[in-house]
């Protein structure tokens, strides 16, 4: 019988790791909702979110605290270390202190747990033991064990430190949602990324306008179309009535299909024949995230951009997202 396979071990790892997931979402209870309410209490009261722990646990922490931040909930990590050195001037009555140990029983923080209970701040614990000193001594427990870990030896943190990652995640969407974050304010955090520029720019600030829109009317020939797209540089032309409102759509695609099927009428044959009826379209004044998620559900190239009366405003070509950043 031949061994296991690298890949037949990486996926023995990932069953490990997904089995201790949902078994750590099966366990969830109220203590969880309590942890939320706790963050949400204290941001609202002007306090702190501070992340802590030894090991991998803090490299753990710093993911959470990195996440909260961006989320709209300032977090600064405190190494258990570093606070018996001057860092503890940081942690105030008002704060929160979110403590991760699978043991619980972390020299360095076991060591620090008093300190935080004499400044006044609440401690939510997210460890593997729930009878541990760091349990013992929180406001709040959140059991993040896992039955092994995905090493041979059973000691390597691996499903142990996913776990508490999860939690983590968990836990910053929940406090989001709590706080009633907003897409720009959330936005906000992000002006450098690409998130950040697809929930920042309208599409007013990215369509093409003026002579680089085709459009004709309805009575117009497959030809003046066809005249249309090419002075325009479009990959399709808006069919629009005598008020700029938008009747249809012809791409290249549809007068491609159209030619290859043999037409010779294309000087005379009206392009409302060919149109496609009320294509899609957004609007000038929403974000250019929305626009980005039509052609994400469509695997259109062209998306149609009316005013709020429905008239023609623009239109945004696949081609230009990628100058934007925003794919």
């Amino acid at each position: 019988m031949s061994s296991p396979s690298h890949l037949d071990k990486a996926q023995a790892v990932f069953d490990i790791e997904i089995a201790a997931l949902q078994r750590t979402r099966e366990r969830l209870d109220g203590a969880f909702d309590q942890a939320v309410e706790a963050l949400k209490n204290t941001l609202v009261s002007g306090g702190k979110l501070l992340v802590t722990g030894v090991g991998k646990s803090f490299h753990i922490g710093q993911k959470i605290a990195a996440t909260l931040t961006s989320t709209g909930a300032p977090s600064t990590v405190l190494h258990p270390s570093e606070a018996m050195h001057g860092d503890l001037g940081l942690v105030r009555p008002e704060d929160a202190v979110l403590a991760l140990s699978y043991s619980g029983e972390s020299d360095e923080l076991v060591n620090l747990l008093p300190i935080l209970k004499r400044a006044g701040a609440r401690i939510i614990a997210l460890t593997g033991d729930l009878t541990s000193t760091l349990a013992r001594h929180s406001d709040v427990v959140l059991d993040a064990s896992v039955e092994r870990e995905a090493c041979p030896f059973n000691l390597v943190p691996t499903a142990s430190t996913t776990v508490a990652l999860a939690i983590g995640d968990a836990l910053a969407i929940a406090l989001l949602e709590a706080r009633g974050l907003s897409r720009e304010e959330y936005a906000s955090f992000h002006p450098g990324g690409a998130i950040g520029r697809a929930l920042l720019l309208r599409v007013e600030d990215i369509m093409r306008t003026g002579d680089r829109v085709a459009a004709v009317p309805p009575a117009a020939a497959v030809r003046d179309a066809l005249i249309a797209m090419t002075k325009a540089q479009a990959g399709a032309v808006v069919v629009v009535d005598d008020r700029r409102r938008v009747l249809g759509l012809l791409t290249d695609g549809d007068l491609r299909r159209y030619l290859a099927g043999g037409a010779t009428d294309f000087q005379t044959r009206p392009v409302a024949d060919l149109m496609t009826r009320n294509p899609c379209s957004v609007r000038a004044d929403r974000l250019a995230a929305d626009a980005l998620v039509l052609f994400q559900q469509h695997r259109f190239d062209d998306l149609v951009v009316v005013l709020d009366d429905g008239t023609l405003a623009g239109m945004i070509d696949l081609q230009d997202l990628p100058k934007f950043k925003i794919l």
